[in-house]
């Protein structure tokens, strides 16, 4: 906190968007400081995914049905994308109860009377959360690989669109941050923040193409979960890795999956920041 103060203090009038981008790097570093200090938050963010990986591929594994195959290997693959995406979503509850802490404490308001870009203390959090995600997808992508996840499985594929994917899961976990933002500064405390970041979460992750084959769901729930955000991003994920269960669906997103997921990303951006900023201003610890 001492550091963002003195910074805050001893630096120079600057264009609002230089001071924006410096202001918002150093609340990113001091939370990224306050996250090391604590390594069971890194720990045990590592733990949930994990877990969804192996009971996912052992447990469902050889009893879905994907296409038509009942392969144990081909839901593997299939499924890796879907735990990707779900893994950067769910850290939408830890960004907001981060939030609801530091407004608990009054931190917040301590932050609000320096001299700093009004955005910059929610940039700076959503930025260390990205940071923390990153991290997790590295070693949640080393365990897929050790249970036997393979890129090019249904089709060829190449680095540069490896690469692409994974962007594309972390512009979608920077994206949801934001709406973790908003209710973290919408609640009284962290317990509220963590149990309102999760209830949406479910419906949003399940309803979806990420553990199972739309084309099994029923026409009207099909409909919802191909014109889904988070499935836009799994689906073109399916896509760049060269993976089974790329869609047949004549929806747009599933024809155009990785414009859909870049579109809906920068729109929930642009959307939640926009409100998490306005709320910040006016909220009260």
């Amino acid at each position: 906190m001492s550091a963002v103060t003195d910074a805050a203090r001893s630096t120079p009038p600057a264009h609002p968007l230089g001071q924006s981008v410096r202001d918002s790097l150093v609340v990113a570093k001091r939370n990224l400081i306050r996250m090391s200090r604590i390594p069971e938050m890194v720990i045990f963010g590592l733990i949930q995914p994990i877990m969804f990986v192996v009971l996912f591929t052992y447990v469902f594994g050889g009893s879905m049905r994907i296409g038509d195959s009942t392969s144990a290997t081909d839901y593997k693959n299939f499924l890796m994308a879907g735990i990707f995406a779900q893994t950067v979503t769910f850290a939408t509850a830890g960004s907001g109860a981060g939030i609801a802490d530091d407004m608990h404490k009054g931190l917040i308001d301590r932050f609000r009377a320096l001299p700093m870009a009004r955005g910059a203390v929610l940039t700076g959090r959503t930025l260390a959360d990205l940071v923390q995600t990153a991290l997790t997808l590295l070693v949640l992508a080393i365990v897929a690989l050790l249970v036997g996840w393979r890129v090019g499985s249904n089709g060829d594929t190449d680095a540069l669109r490896v690469l692409t994917a994974f962007g594309l899961l972390l512009l979608l976990g920077y994206a949801f941050t934001w709406i973790g933002a908003l209710i973290g500064l919408s609640v009284r405390t962290p317990e509220a923040a963590t149990n309102g970041g999760l209830i949406w979460l479910f419906p949003v992750t399940f309803i979806s193409n990420a553990f199972v084959d739309t084309a099994n769901m029923t026409p009207w729930l099909r409909h919802i979960a191909e014109w889904n955000p988070f499935s836009a991003t799994v689906q073109a994920c399916r896509v760049l890795f060269a993976n089974p269960g790329q869609s047949a669906s004549d929806a747009w997103p599933m024809q155009h999956p990785v414009w859909a997921s870049l579109i809906y990303s920068v729109l929930i951006i642009l959307v939640f920041r926009t409100l998490a900023v306005r709320k910040y201003r006016s909220a009260t610890a």
